[in-house]
């Protein structure tokens, strides 16, 4: 499936599209989700939450997207968050220089590269502009990603939109750990937005200058870190891990642990709580690795990394990273602060600083890649069917109820469904316009797994047609029995 069709469906139903499109100088970056696609992201991040977030008992916050230039001072980010620029002599068109050199070569640039490294590969490769073919370039230069941000009347307040959705999580951490009344390991999640200027947007949700990140911090004490309380219930199963240089292989968190592919259980713990996690979203183990990065394709924060890939129509995309940033965070904030952010675990009586974890996860590519993995298109005699494959706790609605016809008072035994499934708890879809034929296309465009048309034959025995939107199997049931079956319906599990 190329990417374009999903593109063309996203905007056909109002599932996402570009921000201000109504102006032709709109920036690039920007994406805005209609009501299809805002439902969809939102059980996106109700599924993280529920499977995830609850079952490790992790605490959420909700922070602020603005926050003062000394906690990127402090963060690193005003240093060293920074995307390598090359520009055009002759048209003096902009571009990522990294990216440049990649697409013209396929040669792999490291993140740590320097700009003199930088203009050579250019040299070597004998890039070309690609818009006017030139090869006369300036010199590649550092630019950083960070929006700036000038609060108060005068203007003489410097802060920054926050380039990801962690920082306030470190921040509140020792407040979190008193207040809560918590103890190590202890992981504090937070689902919002982030904002990163970067030089070329590109592929729709998956390079974006505002997108959503869930990300989760877990606090530990390194000396605990292969003294998992749940251990057992991963040691036997396999993530997917693409070591250096190596092909990907299943390998047992105890494997991993015990031949120190990671650095401990903590790490392995919950790299096989993400894969399983992709797995109930509904994607195949086959399609899903953890690729270990070099020292220098690292984030300057990172002392060890595994970025979550998935395999989709794009290639393989990264969804999460997965960095033990050690003690990098809380000492930085502790020194730019001047406070002393330090623990003490019950029995101990020498104060630490706990070290980080963290399960960065990108929202809209998450839900970018889901849709790129559910969309299907076959043949249906001389017609094309086109629709969404998706896992049923994804879907905008669980369920569409169509009347055949609005007379009869068949529409309003329709309705009558249509609310007491909605009081039920079901999101549900109710269409009237149109042929059945039609309504059935729209519903699965969208990924609605199961249709319920009422018609003449219900009017005689109260009954309905119940129809499962990848099969379309359809079967009679009594109206009075829909809301019992949607229930057990929605305890299945669905594979792409």
């Amino acid at each position: 499936m190329a990417s374009e069709d999903l593109i063309n469906l996203a905007l056909r139903r109002s599932i996402f599209y570009p921000s201000a499109e109504i102006y032709s100088n709109a920036p690039s970056g920007f994406w805005e989700f209609g009501p299809t696609g805002e439902a969809m992201r939102r059980k996106v991040i109700d599924f993280w939450r529920r499977e995830l977030l609850q079952k490790e008992n992790f605490l959420e916050i909700f922070g602020a997207q603005i926050l003062p230039e000394a906690v990127f001072k402090a963060s690193g980010h005003l240093e060293n968050f920074n995307d390598p620029i090359v520009q055009c002599k002759k048209c003096a068109s902009l571009y990522r220089a990294d990216k440049l050199i990649m697409d013209s070569s396929k040669e792999l640039v490291p993140e740590s590269i320097s700009t003199a490294e930088l203009d050579a590969l250019i040299k070597k490769h004998e890039v070309k502009c690609p818009k006017c073919k030139s090869k006369d370039f300036a010199t590649a230069r550092k630019f950083n990603m960070m929006m700036s941000v000038q609060i108060g009347a005068t203007g003489d307040v410097q802060c920054y939109l926050r380039p990801e959705t962690c920082q306030s999580i470190f921040l509140d951490f020792d407040r979190i750990f008193k207040t809560c009344r918590a103890k190590l390991p202890l992981g504090i999640a937070q689902a919002g937005v982030s904002f990163r200027n970067e030089i070329a947007p590109r592929n729709t949700l998956l390079r974006a200058r505002e997108f959503g990140q869930m990300e989760v911090e877990i606090f530990f004490n390194p000396k605990k870190i292969n003294q998992m309380e749940n251990w057992s219930e991963v040691a036997e199963y396999k993530p997917n891990l693409m070591q250096l240089g190596k092909e990907t292989k299943a390998i047992s968190c105890k494997e991993a642990t015990d031949k120190k592919i990671v650095s401990g259980q903590l790490v392995a713990y919950y790299l096989a709580r993400v894969q399983q996690l992709y797995e109930a979203y509904g994607v195949p183990l086959q399609k899903m690795r953890f690729r270990e990065l070099a020292e220098n394709e690292r984030a300057f924060y990172a002392k060890e990394a595994w970025d979550f890939e998935v395999e989709c129509s794009e290639g393989w995309v990264e969804l999460i990273a997965c960095n033990n940033r050690g003690d990098y965070d809380l000492k930085g904030h502790a020194k730019e602060s001047k406070k002393e952010i330090k623990v003490k675990e019950e029995g101990d009586s020498e104060a630490f600083i706990p070290h980080v974890f963290e399960l960065s996860t990108g929202i809209d590519r998450t839900l970018y890649v889901l849709l790129d993995l559910a969309y299907k298109k076959e043949k249906r005699g001389p017609e094309e069917r086109v629709y969404l494959n998706l896992n049923p706790r994804i879907a905008p609605h669980f369920a569409a109820v169509f009347p055949l016809v609005n007379k009869e008072k068949i529409d309003e035994k329709a309705q009558a469904l249509a609310n007491e499934l909605s009081n039920c708890g079901f999101d549900v879809l109710y269409d009237d316009r149109g042929s059945i034929g039609k309504r059935y296309a729209r519903a699965d465009e969208i990924g609605v797994p199961y249709a319920i048309t009422l018609d003449f034959d219900t009017l005689k025995d109260e009954s309905a047609t119940l129809r499962e939107r990848s099969s379309m199997t359809q079967k009679r049931i009594k109206v009075a029995e829909l809301p019992e079956a949607l229930w057990t319906l929605g305890l299945a599990k669905t594979k792409f």
